[in-house]
């Protein structure tokens, strides 16, 4: 039996660094539902026949960092859910800990990148709306962590 969340078919090919945020996906994954240990998850991955596509460097940052933080992300994220933490399913609780971790310690990155790929993520591993659920969840954290950049980006996109 395969521990990892069935992916649907991608019609683009995926960036270094999309395929790394989906090796982590997986990893975080096998990791709420069967408890793996750390190093074991953090390894298995870099055995797949596409790791090599994927940013390595990244992989071992969101992994190492949502475990590391996980307590901390999974607060952060209790505000804005509409039931409790457990009760998500393994895939949207993963994004979520991902896009979080992400917006937390990549402020680099565009908020809206982040949560892009977070939707991206949960369309293609799972299930028919989870994806609203992750759009929902990261936007309104996006507020609360990056306040700035949120407010910027909705007076923008506001404006003709």
């Amino acid at each position: 039996m395969s521990t990892a969340p069935r992916q649907k078919p991608s019609k683009t090919a995926s960036s270094p660094r999309r395929r790394a945020r989906e090796f982590a996906l997986q990893g975080l994954y096998q990791r709420l539902l069967g408890n793996d240990d750390e190093a074991s998850i953090e390894s298995q991955p870099r055995e797949a026949r596409d790791f090599d596509k994927a940013d390595g460097a990244f992989f071992t940052a969101l992994l190492r960092g949502v475990f590391s933080q996980r307590a901390t992300l999974e607060d952060m994220l209790k505000t804005y859910l509409d039931r409790p933490y457990k009760e998500l399913s393994p895939v949207e609780a993963a994004v979520l800990l991902i896009g979080a971790f992400e917006l937390a310690n990549y402020p680099q990155t565009p908020y809206r990148v982040i949560i892009n790929e977070a939707i991206e993520l949960a369309k293609n591993f799972g299930g028919t709306d989870g994806h609203k659920y992750v759009n929902g969840v990261l936007d309104k954290l996006a507020f609360r962590l990056r306040p700035a950049e949120a407010a910027a980006k909705r007076a923008s996109s506001r404006s003709p």
